[in-house]
């Protein structure tokens, strides 16, 4: 592993409704916050701690070489968005809201059968077979298993066609299932192709260093030096910080807090931050770690539909 860095990222402020409904799992399973406990991460409660930085070098390390590694280079993971809406965008503040929304109603026949498997082809000759989500269950996925509301956008077909992903080796060619809408001339696009699973951490999780697990990971800039991530503040702590520890093959995570708002009893309550992280080089091929849990942080869109695989 070459120079490695340890840098702070900027918080940004989320607000976002689809936010409100995650935020028991998150605070019960992945934070593991009590019913009541003192201000900051469960880690912070007792026994000795370990400095996030050193963790993070411990996930760099660990992953270094590693089969893990080695397994997560060698699938298919979407790192940017697996949605692409019509050619020009939404006409309208209406149809974005419906999209935004996922109100979504079906007013024609989806095809009956379809391939159960495809090629992902990356532009230097790499490719790979992936299973493929079925049309029926790509279409649920972006009406969110309602029948449509008002406004709402009317889906009339579908045929499988392909896409452009970015993915953690670079661009991808990827099947698409093309969705017909009423008054568009051109689809919207939903990646079929099910990614790889996710390697199993050649590490295991910490338990006593500050912070909370990373959420999810949300864009990657344009010229790779900068990644948004949503990570968890609990109700007493100070805005989160992000910090980003670079190896040659990868970036790991460290979520924590600066402090506390206030002292005094805490309850479970915690909201959702969206952090972008600046880095020193851009990300292009390194895998995106978690200081935490030691794993990949998974792509997943902040609005609008997600996919039936996440």
């Amino acid at each position: 592993m070459a120079d490695p860095t340890f840098r702070p990222g900027v918080h940004m402020r989320v607000a976002s409704s689809r936010f409100v409904s995650l935020l028991a799992a998150v605070v019960l399973a992945a934070a593991g916050l009590g019913a009541v406990s003192g201000c900051g991460s469960q880690q912070r409660a007792g026994g000795s701690q370990e400095e996030p930085a050193q963790r993070a070098r411990k996930v760099a390390a660990a992953w270094h070489g590693s089969a893990a590694s080695a397994a997560w280079r060698a699938g298919y993971h979407p790192m940017g968005e697996v949605f692409q809406l019509p050619r020009g965008g939404l006409r309208s503040k209406a149809d974005m809201q419906a999209y935004q929304a996922q109100s979504f109603v079906l007013r024609g026949r989806l095809p009956a059968t379809w391939p159960k498997s495809g090629r992902v082809a990356w532009a230097g000759g790499e490719s790979l077979t992936r299973p493929l989500t079925g049309v029926d269950e790509s279409y649920n996925s972006l009406a969110g298993g309602r029948k449509g509301g008002k406004p709402s956008l009317a889906v009339t077909g579908a045929k499988l066609g392909e896409m452009r992903v970015d993915t953690s080796r670079g661009p991808a060619v990827v099947p698409a299932w093309l969705f017909t809408l009423d008054g568009y001339d051109s689809p919207l696009k939903q990646a079929a192709a099910v990614p790889s699973k996710l390697p199993q951490p050649p590490i295991k999780r910490a338990r006593n260093v500050p912070g909370y697990p990373l959420d999810r990971l949300v864009q990657i800039s344009a010229d790779g030096r900068s990644v948004t991530v949503v990570t968890l503040q609990g109700a007493c702590d100070s805005s989160p910080n992000v910090h980003a520890w670079e190896t040659s093959d990868g970036v790991v995570l460290s979520a924590d807090v600066t402090g506390k708002k206030h002292d005094g009893v805490c309850t479970k309550q915690g909201k959702l931050r969206q952090v972008t992280v600046k880095l020193d080089r851009p990300i292009r091929d390194r895998v995106l770690l978690d200081a935490i849990t030691g794993r990949p942080v998974a792509f997943e869109p902040l609005h609008g539909p997600s996919p039936s695989w996440s």
